[in-house]
């Protein structure tokens, strides 16, 4: 179908909010929905865009994302496959490609970039969709980036901009270095993160930033150096209709369930199995049920040998969301217990099954799970004796977990949906289009930094950045 014929199909009738539907490109650089919250929000946001009534054409590299195609709404939502080399793929992450494979000088940045000990995919991809966009001129009414901020998204890529900002990554950065043993770990650490300058530069020339969380926003400000008036809170959520209580799945006695999708220090894993050997002092039917990769060294592989819990901490990973659900159902507590998280999907959707929840206070978490006592038991971020405090009292409490499941998913009905999240965000695209509408011709669209050729010609040409971000 022709770009004409799809913006005149595409035009026929009224979206939801009684508007004209859309022509949306959502870009993500990475889309695994089973591994990581940047699949997770572009499955979700993209499905209910799509039932709002806009055609939505999810533009995406390796690990590509996975839509939700429903009868409803298919002939509105399409993937789009941009790939890269694919350099982090298993079974042989870090490969070098066969001298066949490569394309263009992107593909031998990516390549110089990842022997270098950097991270290449927010900058190639930026560069790819840039490429993939300016040649579909015309064809999109919006382009909304999934936190790529890479250098090729600055200046014109076709059409208004808007860009979701989880977290800053520099939080990632400065948590995993405060662990950090040894000056060849940090070494290693700065080198890997060493994109977030890019994306620092790329964010202050913003036009129009989505992020998920007053405690994100403020971050953003603080971290990045965006402007407070350029940042917007759109609160993502869980898939309520999925996410939700059956009284027949059978509690398994002591079952505590959390996500972790990576052996990282910001995911405080390792407090949570420090944790769970003082509850199995008086709990010893206590057990925990990680949703994620089981590592073979580091943090949590020593503190699961070190405390002896071999037999009482199992990994799960590649499960549809049928038995995501049914798993966390089954536990008696769900339990986040993160240093820090931009909002916390897990909590949400672990809210949304009334099963009672144990959090930290890290980041935005208590945005999500509310006031100790009345939705959640809530400790501080870091601290194994006060979880471990947590998770007794509320195992050895029917009564309390039963209210605060209940008054959980009340909280996540009224608050954090994926179809609130859709509203919120389309009433920014159409803002987003309204100023670039408003813009005389020749004035770059984002304030006090314009971008000009040389400025997203700055990859290919800096020194720096070509080798590290």
């Amino acid at each position: 179908m022709t770009a004409e014929a799809r913006g005149a199909g595409a035009r026929q009738d009224s979206a939801a909010d009684g508007e004209r539907p859309l022509n949306i490109a959502l870009l993500t650089y990475k889309g695994n929905p089973f591994c990581g919250g940047q699949g997770v929000y572009v499955r979700h946001l993209s499905r209910e865009l799509a039932r709002l009534g806009h055609r939505v054409e999810v533009i995406g590299s390796q690990p590509y994302p996975v839509l939700d195609e429903g009868a409803d709404h298919r002939d509105r939502l399409s993937l789009t496959e941009l790939p890269s080399l694919d350099l982090y793929r298993q079974p042989d992450p870090f490969r070098t490609p066969g001298r066949g494979e490569y394309r263009d000088w992107i593909d031998a940045l990516e390549v110089a970039t990842m022997w270098t000990g950097g991270f290449p995919e927010p900058l190639t991809f930026s560069l790819r969709a840039r490429r993939h966009l300016r040649a579909r001129r015309g064809e999109f009414d919006v382009v909304h980036d999934n936190q790529t901020l890479g250098y090729g998204l600055l200046g014109d890529v076709g059409a208004p901009l808007v860009t979701t900002i989880h977290h800053p990554i520099t939080v990632d950065r400065q948590l995993e270095l405060d662990a950090a043993q040894g000056w060849q770990r940090r070494y290693s650490v700065r080198r890997w993160y060493a994109f977030t300058r890019m994306q620092k530069r790329v964010a202050r020339r913003l036009p129009s930033v989505l992020t998920v969380s007053g405690t994100s926003r403020q971050e953003i400000v603080d971290h990045l150096g965006v402007s407070r008036d350029r940042v917007h809170v759109v609160h993502i959520g869980a898939d309520t209709d999925l996410f939700s209580p059956d009284p027949s799945v059978p509690v398994v006695p002591g079952r505590i369930v959390t996500t972790s999708s990576a052996d990282v220090p910001l995911k405080g894993l390792v407090f949570l199995v420090e944790a769970l050997a003082k509850v199995r002092t008086e709990r010893p039917d206590a057990h925990l049920v990680v949703v994620g990769n089981r590592p073979s060294e580091g943090p949590v592989a020593q503190a699961v040998e070190h405390y002896g819990l071999e037999g009482a901490v199992d990994f799960v990973k590649g499960i549809s969301d049928a038995e995501l659900v049914g798993l966390v159902r089954s536990a008696e507590v769900a339990c986040v217990p993160s240093l820090y998280e931009g909002f916390s999907l897990p909590a949400a959707e672990a809210m949304a099954t009334a099963t009672p929840l144990v959090a930290t206070t890290g980041g935005a978490i208590p945005e999500v799970a509310g006031r100790d006592g009345e939705t959640c038991l809530a400790v501080a971020p870091g601290d194994a004796g006060a979880l471990a405090a947590a998770l007794v009292r509320l195992l050895g409490d029917p009564e309390l977990r039963v209210r605060l499941g209940r008054a959980g998913r009340a909280r996540v009905l009224e608050r954090f949906t994926w179809a609130r999240a859709a509203e919120g965000t389309v009433s920014h695209y159409r803002d987003a289009m309204d100023r670039s509408a408003s813009t005389p011709p020749g004035r770059a669209v984002a304030p006090h930094a314009p971008a000009t050729l040389a400025t997203e010609q700055f990859a290919a040409s800096d020194p720096e950045s070509r080798a590290t971000c």
